[in-house]
């Protein structure tokens, strides 16, 4: 069984291929996207084992993810075909400011009917951790119980349970639920990795010491929060009952093409740095280097480094300065 499991959404990805607004473009070039996707190439281009969970159309997309994943050295074996709802798949602008405009074509689709039996077929032997993100849970009520099961299989095989909240507000049915229960599912889980942004939502809360120990106080063992331009935050709960703080700065972003899919970025970096045992600043670290570097690339995961191209950039890149 692979090192990490993880479970989502996939979706085809067109970029324009000329600037302006997506109604008026005639050209696209293909891509692979979905926010555990880009965690899960992430995570295998540093070198670790990663089997996915999910559900594709019986169509060209769904065919193009199952080798899109084969060359990334993705297990496949749990990427389910519905012969009667198609595959998902997105547009994206080119941007000035690396914040494109996006358009959605994901209501019905295969992922969004994944059920919750499909969880006993997985393995989780030997398997360290699972990852989630909040999509499939928002998607359906069949990809929130399905998110569901994962989380009670995983703490039965003594996995850690590491999740992003990935709040996507249109696909809930309103903000209120969508909090209510994402913040259920983070409280399954052992380490929460929400932005800044998506911690104030779900917490209430402004400053990051308080969004923290709002789940802390709750059963996490640890949150760690992507600051974004001001680097990233972690605070853990120990052994001995005291907590660890530790803030650390983001790395420089020399040529800024797209932010979409850098905070999926970091999250492979926090679930990798795992994996391989790494403690304290240096797992954040990783975190916002790969944030970083995906900055400047423009699909969503092409730009996710080997093990050599991270260790490369983190020796030639500057820190910036953390503003608190």
């Amino acid at each position: 069984m692979s090192e990490c499991i993880t479970a989502g959404e996939p979706l085809v990805l067109f970029i324009a291929n000329e600037k302006g607004a997506l109604s008026e473009v005639r050209h696209y070039t293909r891509y692979m996207a979905g926010a555990d996707v880009n965690v899960s190439v992430g995570v295998s281009r540093l070198g670790h084992s990663v089997s996915f969970l999910t559900q594709v159309g019986k169509d060209p997309f769904g065919i193009f993810f199952h080798e899109f994943l084969a060359k990334e050295n993705i297990d496949t074996q749990y990427v389910l075909t519905s012969p009667n709802h198609p595959t998902g798949f997105m547009l994206k602008a080119l941007s000035d400011n690396g914040q494109p405009e996006t358009f959605y074509f994901r209501k019905g689709s295969a992922a969004s009917r994944l059920t919750k039996d499909k969880v006993d077929q997985i393995d989780f032997t030997n398997a360290k951790i699972l990852h989630l993100g909040g999509i499939l849970a928002g998607l359906s009520e069949d990809g929130y119980q399905t998110t569901l099961a994962l989380i009670e299989k995983a703490h039965e095989h003594g996995l850690q349970i590491t999740f992003d909240p990935n709040l996507r507000p249109v696909i809930w049915e309103s903000e209120a639920k969508m909090i209510k229960r994402t913040n259920e599912i983070a409280c399954l889980c052992d380490v929460v990795i929400p932005n800044a942004k998506e911690a104030k939502i779900l917490t209430g809360e402004d400053e990051k010491e308080k969004a923290a120990d709002f789940y802390l106080s709750k059963g996490v063992q640890q949150v760690i929060i992507n600051l974004v331009e001001n680097g990233a935050y972690s605070k853990k709960k120990l052994s001995d009952g005291t907590f660890e703080e530790i803030t650390v700065p983001r790395f420089e972003v020399k040529h800024m093409v797209d932010r979409v899919g850098a905070g999926d970025g970091f999250v492979a970096g926090i679930v990798s740095a795992m994996l391989e045992n790494l403690e304290g600043k240096d797992v954040l670290l990783r975190g916002n280097a790969i944030c970083s570097i995906q900055m400047q690339h423009l699909g969503d995961n092409d730009g996710l480094p080997t093990k050599q191209e991270l260790t490369q950039f983190m020796e030639s890149s500057q820190l910036e300065t953390v503003h608190l």
